[in-house]
């Protein structure tokens, strides 16, 4: 591993890493309303330069700063922007930018998130911060306490909330057409998981990517090929959250949203004992919510990916011919049922028992310009990191089951601790290597 240069050892030392909570006055903005946003981006390949694409698609962005680890990457960024100034350190840019900038998008692996996000906040900076929005609980948590403090707009990128299609079905659950719900059924046939017990030979890493500053907070180790940079950290658990994280936290969005759901009182997994390096290649999760006003007493949420995905219909009740989407949700009502693929339009059943019934009329949105429009004091943003950090978390709690298959674990949310299995909470945060202080997190 190369040994960090001086330069970053001042920086770190400069921005006391990733954690304090300091608040800058609060003239956040130099942008007013009506003028530019000048945004920096930590991440510009993969997802983030879809990010960067559509946060730039608004007229009043101007993009100052770009930031990578993989020059290459860097590179193909910077030649769609090149007034913008680029970086390989999130916390260089962000320190010499300073008040240049106006507002931070955080596209990077999911380790990287919340260490990023929360130098952003530090700097008094808008943040928006791709899905998952955090690796571990205790991130999810301090992100949130962060985001309230700073009092700036945040959003996580899960694009479908604003969405007309999951908008509608929102409005169709609180309608109270379905009856108060009992059962909510998830599912992705994604395969984002890793079952192999051991890792691949280490090696060189490629001379366009610095190992050391992809890893930042993550516990040192060597580069090996095809398992990290540039997609398949997530299906590893030190790095990404598996199909629960990168598409459940899409599909789980709106009934968290319609259901108004909190923190689940239990979670269970059905998947392959732990391995200590990827996420299960298949996995089912059972939730236990507390009521709502929308539910029964309590709701039952089972999670379904890989092999496990989709459920059998006979499972929801529906004919066994029926076909089911490749990913979507299903709510059960005491009244009706509502199926929602993922990114396609609802539909109820029994179909019979609706047929006199008017789909809800719903506008689309765009939820990286709502970002934009909230930083430049026009409107809010609805997937903040208030809404976010809860869902996440509760996300989250399917994760840390997975490491103990076949055991429920017991969640109290005020404490913030499994009551019953105390090695779980071990895995509620990660352990920061050298300069990241993650007590101050």
């Amino acid at each position: 591993m190369a040994h960090i240069d001086q330069s970053r050892r001042r920086l770190l030392k400069q921005t006391a890493s990733i954690g304090l909570f300091t608040i800058l006055p609060s003239g956040l903005l130099s942008a007013a309303p009506n003028s530019r946003l000048q945004t920096a981006h930590v991440g510009v390949g993969g997802m983030g330069a879809a990010d960067l694409r559509s946060v730039s698609s608004h007229a009043s962005v101007a993009v100052f700063g770009l930031c990578d680890v993989d020059q290459a990457r860097l590179k193909i960024a910077n030649e769609l922007h090149s007034a913008a100034k680029t970086y390989s350190d999130y916390r260089e840019m962000i320190s010499e930018l300073g008040d240049q900038i106006d507002a931070v998008v955080v596209s990077t692996p999911d380790h990287t998130h919340a260490p990023a996000a929360m130098t952003a906040l530090n700097a008094g900076k808008p943040v928006y911060c791709q899905k998952p929005l955090t690796h571990t609980v205790f991130e999810a948590r301090q992100l949130r306490k962060m985001a309230k403090k700073a009092g700036v707009p945040t959003q996580m990128g899960v694009q479908g909330h604003s969405g007309a299609i999951y908008r509608k079905a929102v409005k169709i659950v609180q309608s109270g057409v379905l009856g108060p719900v009992s059962e909510v059924h998830a599912w992705s046939f994604k395969n984002w998981g890793d079952d192999r017990t051991e890792l691949p030979s280490a090696e060189q890493a490629p001379a366009n990517l610095d190992w050391n500053r992809w890893l930042g907070s993550a516990v040192e180790r060597d580069f090996a090929p095809s398992i990290y940079h540039p997609r398949e950290w997530r299906k590893q658990v030190d790095f990404g959250t598996g199909t629960l994280g990168d598409m459940g936290i899409h599909i789980f969005d709106t009934p968290y949203t319609a259901l108004q759901l909190g923190s689940p009182l239990t979670v269970k997994t059905t998947c392959r004992n732990p391995t200590g390096i990827g996420h299960p290649e298949k996995n089912r999760v059972e939730y236990i919510f507390p009521g709502t006003k929308y539910t029964t007493t309590t709701l039952r949420w089972t999670w379904s990916d890989g092999d496990f995905a989709p459920p059998t219909p006979k499972r929801l009740g529906l004919p066994e011919d029926f076909e089911l989407p490749n990913q979507g949700s299903y709510f059960v009502g005491e009244r009706g049922s509502m199926l929602l693929p993922h990114i396609a339009e609802p539909r109820l059943f029994p179909a019979d028992a609706f047929v006199d019934y008017k789909m809800p009329s719903v506008e689309d949105g765009n939820h990286y310009h709502q970002w934009v429009d909230a930083c430049l004091g026009k409107g809010q943003t609805s997937a903040d990191f208030s809404y976010a950090g809860a869902l996440t978390e509760a996300l989250l709690l399917g994760v840390v089951a997975n490491r103990f298959p076949g055991v429920e674990l017991q969640w109290n949310a005020r404490s913030g601790k499994v009551t019953n299995v105390p090695a779980a909470n071990e895995l509620l945060r990660d352990n920061y290597r050298g300069g990241f202080a993650v007590d101050n997190l």
